[in-house]
C-alpha cells in the first residue's frame, strides 16, 4: 500500500456515488478521506476483521469473497469507479462491533477512496436521518426473515436426510432383528437336539439346568459394581474347589447372568467328577451366547426404536396439518436430543395420557420442543432435572418444560422472546429459538407460550387450544 493523499472534491463528484452530494457534505468527505493504493494481489480488508473503513473504488479491478462452509466463495467482481465495500453497515449504531462481512482484494493495482467509518457513520445519520432509519429497519429486518426462512430450511433439510437416512436403516435393522430372533430360537432348538441324544443321560441334565439359568435372563436385579465383584470371588472360588480349568475367566460371565454357586450345585449331581470341568465350561459358554444374542435383540430393538422416533421426529410421510398426540412429538424429541441431555441430567415425564388429540403442525412443534428441551439444558450446565409435564385447561392443552437451572431474571423475562436477544455468550447464540417458537406457537397454532421462572424451577408453558386454528400456507 502506498502513502495516501486527499481527493479534491470535483474528483468525488464524478463517481456516481457522491453525485448529488450537497456541496458542504462533499467537501467533509473530501477533507476526510484519504486515496490508498494497494499492489495487485492485496488483501484491503479481511472478513471478521474489524470493520473500520469504507472503500470505495477509483480504479483498478477489485474481489469480493465470502466463507461457505469453509471454502473463500469469489461474490462479486468489478472495474467499475465508485463500487463501495468494507464496512458497508457503516450506519448502523453499533457500527463499532461490526466486522467485514467479506474480504475484499485487489486483483490488479487498485486505488481507494477511504473512509473512516466510525466517523462517516455518525454524518450520515445527521445528514439523513430518516434514510438511516429505513436502512437500519430493513437490515434487521432482512437479517431476521434470513435466519427464520434458515432454521425452515434446516428443519426441510432434517426431515429430507431422515427420509432418506431412515429408509436405508430401517430395512437391515429389521433384517438384523429378525436374524437374531431366529438364531436364539435355533440355538434352543440345537439344545434339545443335542439333550434327546442321551434323554436320560447327563446330557439331558446339564441342559435342564442351562434352560433354568437362561430363563432367568433378564429378571435378575441391577447388582452394584461392589455386589458383583464380590458374586465373581465368591463364583471363581466354587469353581477351584471343583477343579474347573480357567474359573478367573469362566467367573465373570457365569456372574453377569446372575449364576450363584447354588445355581450350580446341580451341575456337580448331574455329571461325574472326571467331566464335571467340561460341564461348567459349556455351561457357562451357552449362557455367555444367550446373553449376547440377548443384546443383539436389543441393539437391533434400540435401532428401530431410534429410526422411529426420527421418522416421528420429522414427521415424514404425513400432512402438515393434522391431528396429534402431543405426547408423541415430546417422547421422539427427547429420544433425538439424549446426547444433549447427558448423564447429569435426570428426565422425568409427568403425562396426562387422557388428552384428546388436537390440529397441529407437528413438525413445526417438535421444533418447538426442540429449542425449549435445549434451552432448559443449557440452564442446567449438565446437571439438574428436567420435567416434561402435560395437562388439560379447560379447551387448552398445557406442555410444560421445566427445569431446576438458576432461573430467568425479573428484567429478563420481558425480553426473552423478542428477536436476537439472547443471554448466551457471543458465539453461541442466535436469539431466535424463543423467537421462532413463539411465532409457531402463537402466530400459528392461535395458542400462548410464557415462562414462569424462579432459581431451581424454570417452567416454560405452551399452551394450545383443543380446536386450533384452520390450516395456514407456510409463511
Amino acid at each position: 500500500m502506498t502513502p495516501s493523499h486527499r481527493l479534491p472534491a470535483q474528483r468525488l463528484r464524478e463517481l456516481f456515488l457522491f453525485a448529488e452530494l450537497e456541496q458542504d457534505k462533499l467537501d467533509w468527505i473530501a477533507e476526510r478521506g484519504t486515496v490508498q493504493r494497494f499492489g495487485a494481489g492485496t488483501m484491503v480488508a479481511a472478513a471478521g476483521e474489524p470493520a473500520r473503513c469504507f472503500y470505495v473504488l477509483l480504479s483498478g479491478t477489485l474481489v469480493i469473497s465470502r466463507w461457505v462452509r469453509g471454502d473463500d466463495v469469489e461474490v462479486a467482481r468489478s472495474d467499475q469507479p465508485g463500487v463501495f465495500a468494507g464496512a458497508v453497515w457503516f450506519y448502523l449504531r453499533d457500527q463499532v462491533s461490526q466486522t467485514y462481512p467479506g474480504s475484499l482484494r485487489a486483483i490488479t493495482e487498485c486505488e481507494f477512496l477511504v473512509l473512516p467509518a466510525e466517523e462517516f457513520a455518525e454524518s450520515f445519520r445527521r445528514w439523513y436521518p430518516m434514510p438511516t432509519h429505513l436502512l437500519q429497519g430493513l437490515y434487521y429486518g432482512v437479517q431476521a426473515g434470513d435466519a427464520l426462512a434458515g432454521q425452515r430450511e434446516r428443519l426441510l433439510a432434517l426431515g429430507t436426510l431422515s427420509a432418506g437416512l431412515t429408509h436405508e436403516l430401517n430395512n437391515p435393522a429389521a433384517a438384523a432383528g429378525r436374524a437374531a430372533a431366529a438364531l436364539r430360537s435355533s440355538f434352543g432348538e440345537v439344545r434339545h437336539e443335542f439333550a434327546e441324544l442321551a434323554p436320560d443321560g447327563p446330557l439331558a441334565r446339564l441342559v435342564g439346568i442351562e434352560e433354568r439359568i437362561v430363563r432367568r435372563l433378564g429378571e435378575q436385579p441391577v447388582r452394584s459394581a461392589l455386589a458383583t465383584s464380590e458374586r465373581e470371588d465368591e463364583l471363581a472360588e466354587w469353581l477351584d474347589e471343583h477343579g474347573a480349568d480357567g474359573a478367573w475367566e469362566l467367573a465373570p460371565e457365569l456372574a453377569a447372568a446372575g449364576v450363584g454357586p447354588d445355581d450350580l450345585a446341580p451341575v456337580v449331581a448331574a455329571v461325574d467328577a472326571s467331566t464335571l470341568p467340561a460341564a461348567l465350561r459349556w455351561l457357562t459358554r451357552t449362557v455367555q451366547t444367550e446373553m449376547l444374542l440377548g443384546e443383539i435383540a436389543d441393539a437391533t430393538h434400540r435401532i428401530s426404536a431410534l429410526i422411529d422416533a426420527a421418522k416421528q421426529y420429522s414427521e415424514m410421510d404425513r400432512g402438515a396439518h393434522q391431528s396429534i398426540d402431543v405426547h408423541d412429538g415430546l417422547d421422539s424429541t427427547l429420544v433425538m436430543l439424549r446426547h444433549t441431555l447427558g448423564d447429569g441430567i435426570r428426565v422425568i415425564t409427568d403425562y396426562d395420557r387422557g388428552l384428546p388429540e388436537i390440529p397441529a403442525y407437528a413438525a413445526e412443534l417438535n421444533q418447538v420442543w426442540t429449542n425449549l428441551v435445549d434451552n432448559a439444558a443449557d440452564a442446567m450446565a449438565g446437571e439438574g432435572t428436567l420435567t416434561v409435564r402435560s395437562r388439560q385447561e379447560a379447551d387448552r392443552v398445557l406442555v410444560e418444560i421445566c427445569d431446576t437451572g438458576p432461573g430467568v431474571p425479573d428484567e429478563q423475562r420481558q425480553q426473552i422472546f423478542e428477536p436476537f436477544f439472547t443471554t448466551k455468550p457471543v458465539g453461541q447464540g442466535t436469539g431466535l429459538g424463543l423467537d421462532l417458537s413463539w411465532r409457531i406457537v402463537v402466530n400459528r397454532h392461535g395458542g400462548d407460550l410464557r415462562v414462569v421462572s424462579e432459581p431451581g424451577d424454570t417452567r416454560f408453558q405452551v399452551r394450545l387450544p383443543i380446536h386450533g386454528l384452520a390450516p395456514q400456507a407456510s409463511s
